[in-house]
């Protein structure tokens, strides 16, 4: 049966100093920083992937021993590891790892930790289940900053299947919110709208809130457009 030490020293086996110091730049970890505290090995996500797919039956105690490491890597192998199981499981199961996930969600615990995880497992649960899209209004409104960005990247499961209504309920909650991760995570879907399901859908939103967004999320949420509509648009706001 697979460890988390074991996957542990997999990872280990692709650590780069160089890498782990840029790393701790990238994401932020100074006094102050939103990423304060965090530690990196210097492992990229590709060879992440590579050992996830190695530990593919790690036991679920075992996920959420790597889930709850002090080391960013790990939490992101463990991650994966959950989403690749979610995907390929069935309902009950589904269920089980939608709450564990949610019991360990102070360790998904940086803006890249949160996207690749939150749609495709806190998402993708939601859109079968009422109670758990309430869950995501309910962190867009009180969560931490982690989690109203779960609550906006969770949408792109719905966008990916043509609805858009969540993202811009989401949108609203969050229109004033002065976190740049937010603003930009919130740009981001709005955009993914315009260029998976409607762009007529994103102007409509656009046209009547476009004045009060912080230039930060009108800007991502328009990275598509032609240049005469982006000039358009900014002038407008905030």
């Amino acid at each position: 049966m697979s460890t988390a030490r074991q996957a542990k020293t997999r990872l280990r086996a692709h650590v780069s100093r160089e890498r782990a110091l840029g790393a701790k730049r990238f994401f932020k970890t100074a006094r102050g920083e939103y990423g304060y505290g965090d530690r990196f090995i210097g492992v990229t996500v590709p060879d992440i992937r590579r050992v996830a797919r190695e530990f593919s039956d790690l036991p679920e105690r075992e996920v959420e021993g790597l889930l709850s490491s002090g080391i960013h890597e790990e939490r992101s192998l463990a991650l994966i590891i959950l989403v690749n199981r979610f995907e390929h499981a069935d309902e009950k199961t589904r269920g089980v790892l939608f709450a564990l996930y949610l019991s360990l969600r102070s360790y998904v615990n940086n803006w890249d930790l949160v996207d690749i995880s939150a749609a495709r497992i806190l998402g993708e649960h939601a859109r079968q289940n009422v109670g758990a899209y309430k869950l995501l209004q309910d962190y867009a409104r009180k969560g931490t900053l982690w989690e109203r960005r779960m609550a906006v990247v969770a949408t792109h499961a719905f966008i990916k299947n043509g609805s858009s209504k969540e993202i811009f309920s989401i949108a609203r909650i969050l229109m004033h919110d002065s976190e740049d991760l937010i603003q930009k995570a919130v740009g981001w879907m709005l955009r993914e709208v315009g260029k998976n399901i409607s762009l007529t859908e994103l102007e409509c939103f656009l046209d009547e809130n476009a004045s009060v967004m912080p230039r930060t999320m009108l800007r991502y949420a328009l990275e598509h457009m032609s240049a005469v509509k982006k000039s358009a648009y900014m002038k407008h706001t905030r």
